[in-house]
């Protein structure tokens, strides 16, 4: 099975092709304005990240009316809704509205809530020609107060040519606090949309696979070194989303990348 693959975009859901990942899913839901779509979480918690356009989300016996104000996911901050397990679900397009639906399993009980673009932090990652915006719309560690019990979402913004997540990294296994395993997924966008970027995907450096991102695409990674480049001229994104054991985050970089980057800082 593939780590990589393009996805449809039609009217209704979308859904993977298929997916070598144990824990996390993803649809794509597209509807015009006066649509709707009713889905179940069950067993799954998921979070409804709006892409663009605006919508109606009712979770059970929660609406959230009217939430929405991007135009395209490179315009500002998103809204997003997260849904615990058990609970029916109907999203109503107020305008034409792409809205991405990410999920893993949970048992954890708690109400239905909105984040806002006021909740969701943002910053800058790396230097030089590997420095990002990012947005962080449900982590532990810097919004405690939204319960999830395995989702971690955010987004990353890698302008026109550079690398983004760099150097490579990785995290499959359970070694605190140098390591925590967690099952990732990078949902990608690209302005102009016949733009494209390069994903790089390993488990041994020699052995690497290569994949070309174009405008929706996903890289699914269940394991693995990940990192990404976007081409000159044209801007990337990707809506990041991980889920494992626990929620602490920890990572291992490829040793290579990172000597190679300390001996540049070192020559500058």
């Amino acid at each position: 099975m593939d780590n990589f693959a393009k996805l449809t975009q039609e009217n209704g859901r979308n859904p993977l092709p298929y997916n070598p990942c144990n824990l996390l899913d993803f649809e794509l839901l597209v509807l015009a304005a006066g649509e709707s779509a009713t889905g179940a979480t069950g067993g799954r918690e998921v979070i409804a990240v709006i892409l663009d356009g605006k919508a109606t989300i009712q979770v059970g016996d929660k609406t959230f009316a009217e939430i929405g104000q991007r135009a395209n996911v490179f315009e500002g901050k998103p809204y997003s809704v997260y849904m615990p397990m058990g609970n029916d679900y109907e999203i109503t397009a107020v305008t034409d509205m792409q809205i991405a639906l990410a999920s893993a399993p949970s048992d954890l009980q708690t109400d239905p809530y909105l984040i806002t673009p006021e909740q969701v932090k943002t910053g800058v990652w790396g230097y030089d020609n590997h420095t990002r915006p990012f947005h962080q719309i449900l982590v532990e560690s810097v919004q405690p107060e939204l319960p999830a019990k395995r989702l971690i979402v955010g987004e990353t913004f890698t302008p026109s040519g550079n690398w983004s997540t760099y150097p490579a990294h990785k995290h499959e296994v359970d070694n605190l606090p140098h390591e925590a395993f967690h099952e990732e997924m990078y949902y990608f966008r690209v302005t102009p949309d016949d733009g494209f970027g390069i994903t790089r995907f390993y488990h041994n450096a020699d052995e690497a696979t290569n994949y070309t991102v174009k405008d929706n695409s996903i890289l699914m990674m269940p394991d693995g070194y990940h990192t990404y480049v976007g081409a000159p001229g044209f801007q990337s994104y990707y809506l990041w989303f991980l889920a494992g054991d626990h929620r602490t985050q920890a990572v291992q970089a490829d040793a290579v990348q990172t000597a190679g980057l300390a001996a540049m800082k070192e020559q500058s």
